[in-house]
């Protein structure tokens, strides 16, 4: 896979976002926040069967804790979909990423563990080009990790341009401040992280309409990643279509 294979036009991807065997939508990335929406098996096929391209798949549990604890459920979904399906949340290890992509998973996203040891950018891209998708997720403008509650002290301009160096085919950037607030986006950062790239970058965080999807693609991202709209029925994936048309 290479870079311009990965998003030919703009997308709008679904989340799925598995806690404790069940959908989950977290407000501002704090545990225990959000709302829950049901089996993820039945979720993705939902996504599918409404025009979804592309799964953004987040073990969540993986995420705080470190350890994968929703693997029985990703696998679940990575084999009854028929789209490309990205998935993160406690991927530690290059072995571990590059036994996901040959079971099936399309790109890996790696976050905490891009920013302890960013070599294994490299060492995932040398054997998979273009599969790994490096998750910079900011709060107040600085990169957080461990389940968006340790800061790094690092800007996600100057960080997604470390990455794209190493390998990295995407930068999926989500604005912690707004996520899953419905409160609409703020473009100033995924516009300051396109120009700073010239590998796509992904969007999330604050999605709420179309209208905010549509700004983010205006800013230079190349897929959003929305789940709280999508699944509260703000409007639906087709909707989102016909705006971008």
């Amino acid at each position: 896979m290479t870079d311009s294979e990965a998003f030919p036009e703009f997308e709008v991807i679904p989340a799925v976002d598995v806690e404790g065997g069940e959908v989950v939508q977290l407000v501002g990335g704090e545990r225990d926040t959000g709302k829950r929406y049901g089996e993820p098996v039945e979720a993705a096929r939902k996504w599918v069967e409404a025009g979804a391209s592309t799964l953004h798949l987040v073990d969540l549990d993986g995420a705080f804790e470190g350890e994968r604890g929703n693997a029985g459920a990703i696998e679940a979904i990575v084999e009854s979909v028929d789209v490309p399906v990205q998935l993160g949340g406690g991927i530690r290890t290059a072995e571990e990423a590059i036994g996901l992509l040959e079971a099936g998973v399309d790109r890996v996203i790696l976050g905490t563990a891009a920013v302890e040891n960013p070599e294994i950018v490299r060492e995932i891209s040398e054997v998979h080009p273009g599969s790994v998708v490096v998750s910079l997720d900011a709060k107040e403008g600085e990169v957080v990790v461990d389940g968006w509650t340790e800061g790094t002290g690092l800007e996600p301009a100057d960080a997604a341009g470390r990455y794209e160096d190493l390998g990295a085919g995407a930068i999926l950037f989500t604005n912690v401040d707004v996520e899953g607030r419905l409160e609409g986006v703020r473009t100033d950062p995924v516009a300051e992280l396109a120009d700073a790239v010239g590998i796509p970058v992904i969007a999330s965080g604050g999605v709420a309409t179309v209208e905010d999807v549509r700004a983010l693609r205006k800013a230079g991202a190349a897929a959003v990643v929305v789940g709280s709209a999508l699944y509260e029925g703000r409007f639906t994936l087709a909707e989102a279509a016909a705006v971008l048309e």
